[in-house]
């Protein structure tokens, strides 16, 4: 049975049984010392030349090499223990080795962080990147936080629904990805920026209080920290207010910090809430770092930015966009005020909106939305489609909110860059198990990659451009 190496201390004097990589090698005159890894750490292994076969075996091992190995479990001698480790006051004297699989030299150290290599080279080799324990340790907190959330939520009777990966192409405030549909030539479906749409359908199914870990996808340009594909905390709930979803929002994360991270310190609570107008007057930023001393990682400054102005002018367009999205709710009685105060002065009128930041990084955002079908239809008509295009675009939408749409509001929160934060981290490609660069290449599968000229003529398409390399 394996024996793990956190558990070697609760061996003393028992023969164990041990699985992992060789994470060095050291020759003491004749004595041959190995420290085996495991995910939960390191064990020293002793080969002694009594057994000479099995010191034989020893000799040839190299770092990485896989190996299961037999032994018991002894106290090392005095001023040879290692407080660096779990099982620093034990060793295994060996008498098993079989080596399960050699490896090549890695193409870089694993015994450092990593952050002093080329990050390039470390996203081809991410599967040798990953062993260290820095990274392992940023995944398994990433799970940890992840399964804090769903039983906070749970608890508080929100459902948990996954919500569709192809869907229909529609403008969120970035360019879609689109998949071709095979049995539809000339069709195609569109990956979600985000379930927004679906998880106010299920407002109006009756849910009330939902939530999801989603995955979401977005084509930009190259953008410094940001991922085409991302994953955030999408939750959505009927008959609240604003102030009621940032409250919740606030007890979820507090908590989350008070038993996952009991060393971090909240500056300020309850979280400030303060309005766009006076984040950027105040201090130049709609996500300003409110933290008292910015040197300190371990000070954490929740706080929430409130009354967005609802439209902003997109130049280079000539025509007038939400600054969230469509489905966001306008500071306005009905339709008839919004177009008034619209004709009056567009950049005045305020949103239900609301994003949430975190010493000086923005890890969320959310509304209140709209759900009259005839106020959505003018915000739609105001950001210059025409009423064919709002049928093809959102008739669904708007179908589905005759049939009596409860009024709703959510956030969704941005789990990479949270965890980042909190792992002290410098970007989050460092909290992701295979992240892309900055403009969107997967250097391990080396994606995007061309196809087979036959899937190409299966799905009715033909590359254009014959230069395309």
């Amino acid at each position: 049975m394996r024996t793990l190496s956190q558990d070697i201390k609760k061996q003393e004097g028992k023969e164990v049984e041990l699985f992992g990589w060789v994470n060095s090698r050291r020759d003491h005159g004749k004595l041959i010392f190995i420290d085996l890894r495991d995910r939960t750490g390191i064990t020293q292994i002793v080969f002694s030349p009594i057994n000479k076969e099995l010191h034989s075996q020893a000799e040839k091992l190299h770092s990485e090499w896989v190996i299961r190995v037999r032994g018991m479990v002894k106290k090392r001698p005095p001023r040879m223990e290692n407080p660096k480790i779990t099982s620093g006051r034990y060793e295994v004297s060996a008498n098993f080795l079989e080596v399960l699989a050699e490896a090549k030299n890695p193409p870089f150290a694993l015994e450092t962080n990593g952050l002093e290599i080329n990050e390039e080279l470390r996203m081809k080799y991410r599967y040798l990147d990953l062993r260290r324990p820095r990274l392992q340790k940023n995944l398994r907190t990433r799970a940890k936080v992840i399964k804090f959330i769903r039983d906070f939520l749970s608890e508080k009777e929100f459902i948990e629904v996954e919500t569709p990966i192809l869907s229909k192409s529609t403008p969120e405030g970035a360019r879609d990805y689109l998949v071709p549909c095979r049995l539809e030539p000339g069709k195609f479906y569109a990956l979600p920026q985000s379930p927004q749409q679906y998880k106010q359908l299920l407002m109006v199914a009756g849910l009330e209080h939902y939530f999801q870990i989603a995955r979401c996808f977005r084509d930009e340009d190259t953008r410094g920290d940001r991922q085409p594909e991302f994953t955030q905390l999408d939750l959505e709930m009927s008959f609240a207010s604003q102030e009621e979803i940032l409250n919740l929002v606030e007890e979820l994360y507090a908590a989350i910090i008070k038993k996952l991270f009991p060393e971090k310190k909240i500056s300020k609570k309850p979280f400030p809430r303060l309005t766009y107008k006076e984040a950027r007057e105040k201090y130049g930023s709609d996500k300003p770092d409110l933290r008292q001393n910015k040197n300190d990682p371990d000070e954490l400054a929740f706080a929430f930015i409130v009354d967005f102005p609802m439209f902003e002018w997109k130049e280079q367009e000539k025509r007038w966009d939400a600054v969230h999205h469509p489905f966001t709710l306008p500071q306005v009685k009905d339709k008839k005020d919004l177009l008034a105060r619209f004709k009056k002065n567009p950049s005045a009128i305020l949103a239900y909106q609301y994003d949430f930041v975190l010493n000086g990084y923005e890890i969320g955002g959310g509304s209140i939305r709209i759900y009259k079908p005839e106020l959505l239809q003018a915000v739609f008509e105001i950001m210059g489609n025409k009423p064919k295009e709002i049928k093809e675009k959102f008739g669904h939408l708007l179908e589905a909110f005759k049939y009596g749409v409860p009024p709703h509001g959510g956030i969704a929160g941005g789990l990479d860059r949270f965890i980042a934060i909190l792992q002290n981290e410098p970007n989050i490609r460092e909290v992701i198990a295979f992240p892309k660069t900055g403009d969107g290449r997967d250097l391990l599968m080396e994606a995007p990659a061309q196809v087979n000229p036959s899937q190409l003529k299966e799905l009715h398409l033909k590359i254009s451009d014959h230069k395309i390399k």
